[in-house]
């Protein structure tokens, strides 16, 4: 089980650093209303562009003390709930806009697999 934690880990992690510092101004699927970039969907969301700035360092910190916790765990259970709480934002936000469901899919996910390491790492 450790080893599929670690796993879990490691795609949470490398996932919200793409998302933050790679993705962040190209378009996908999973932008919520018809932004094209993250500052564009915290528009669309209704928040201020300094509160796009402040929740992207905290995911770009909590994924990296995530990694980090694959070979120090006392920093997993703040790093994985951290990031729990988060994305369960950014899930509310899309119900808000009434995106449809699948637009929350990746959020979704991830929140899932933090809880899992909360719970079972």
């Amino acid at each position: 089980m450790e080893i599929f934690i670690q796993i879990l880990q490691g795609i949470v992690g490398i996932s919200i650093l793409n998302v933050w510092l790679i993705q962040y101004n190209k378009p996908t699927r999973w932008r919520g209303g018809k932004a094209t970039t993250i500052l564009e969907e915290f528009q669309v969301y209704g928040l201020p562009s300094w509160s796009c700035y402040v929740i992207g360092t905290l995911k770009v910190v909590l994924a990296i003390l995530l990694l980090a916790a694959i070979w120090y765990p006392d920093l997993k259970l703040v790093a994985a709930s951290g990031l729990a709480f988060l994305l369960a934002g950014s899930i509310s936000m899309h119900f808000r806009i009434n995106d449809p469901l699948i637009k929350s899919f990746p959020a979704s996910l991830f929140m899932a697999m933090c809880l899992l390491i909360i719970f079972y790492g």
